[in-house]
């Protein structure tokens, strides 16, 4: 886990200045639904550090409470998700058209200390620094970056976040993906509900049984309004989380359903076509190892942490 140094009386000062008022432009975060944008402030506190203002709903269509009030954890991974993109482009003139692309990323979280929904939305303050900043070949734009990101809520530090990201112009990532498999309608498999998976709706599924009792990646709606909010030529990062959590519940039978702490790693694209085989592994009774397996290689890799 990545930890920060002490506050600095420049970031709490800049927090106050902080506003929850109205979210940022949701072309700036990539989201095409204005409800799904938790972004609502961010400014910059000295150098490559960066305070900003985001909004957890109480009641998220996809992803909803725990018994105890608790926020989903894939709110943590999707406030990165947004500041990976917003800060680049407002800040380092990342042009708005590039590609932005995951290559690891991790979060863990203090379960005695996150905020609880009960009622309104919870105002989350982050404390995010970028550092390890990779320039193109001409050293006039930024192709790579690393994001680390300090979650509170008032002064209660609730979890820690980060990754790394690739920023590609479209003409790099067209030369990249030029062979790539679309997506193809989906063959018939068994698909779990969505208690068994602890999803909210039968289309949050994201997982299903092939011949055989083969996990894979099969999506139950490929027009989903959270994980296929914009279309895409490759199963993205956030159904990978989600898709690797749901394969965890299952071969637990339901003991392991909200990871403390997760870590990805994608040294590969996902294609949609063939479905990617999930292997999980449970170690020592709350520790989980998975892989995405996709025409012999290993597409994505990861491990998940439960209280």
């Amino acid at each position: 886990m990545v930890a920060f140094g002490g506050d600095t009386a420049s970031s709490r000062s800049s927090a106050r200045l902080l506003s929850w008022s109205r979210t940022v432009e949701r072309e700036s975060v990539h989201r095409v639904s204005v409800a799904e944008v938790l972004l609502t402030d961010v400014v910059r506190v000295a150098g490559t550090t960066f305070l900003a203002a985001a909004q957890w709903p109480c009641s998220h269509p996809t992803f909803r409470p725990a018994d105890d009030g608790g926020h989903s954890r894939l709110m943590v991974l999707e406030t990165l998700r947004q500041l990976g993109i917003f800060i680049p482009a407002q800040f380092y003139a990342v042009p708005p058209e590039a590609h932005f692309l995951i290559k690891d990323l991790f979060y863990g979280v203090d379960a005695s200390a996150e905020p609880r929904s009960t009622s309104g939305a919870s105002d989350i303050t982050c404390l995010a620094q970028v550092d390890d900043f990779r320039s193109t070949r001409d050293g006039r734009g930024l192709w790579g970056a690393r994001l680390r990101v300090r979650l509170s809520v008032g002064d209660t530090t609730f979890a820690r976040a980060g990754g790394n990201a690739r920023f590609l112009n479209p003409d790099t990532y067209a030369a990249l993906r030029r062979g790539a498999a679309g997506a193809r309608p989906a063959a018939s498999r068994v698909r779990p509900t969505p208690e068994a998976v602890d999803a909210t709706l039968p289309r949050d599924v994201l997982v299903a049984e092939s011949d055989g009792g083969v996990l894979e990646v099969d999506p139950a709606d490929r027009l989903h309004p959270f994980f296929f909010d914009h279309p895409c030529d490759h199963v993205p990062g956030m159904v990978l989380v989600e898709a690797a959590r749901q394969a965890i519940a299952l071969v637990s039978d339901g003991e392991l359903l909200r990871p403390t702490a997760f870590r990805l790693r994608t040294p590969l694209f996902t294609e949609f076509d063939p479905p990617a085989r999930i292997e999980c592994t449970l170690h020592h009774g709350r520790q989980a190892s998975f892989r995405f397996r996709q025409g012999g290689a290993y597409t994505a890799l990861g491990a998940a942490r439960y209280r």
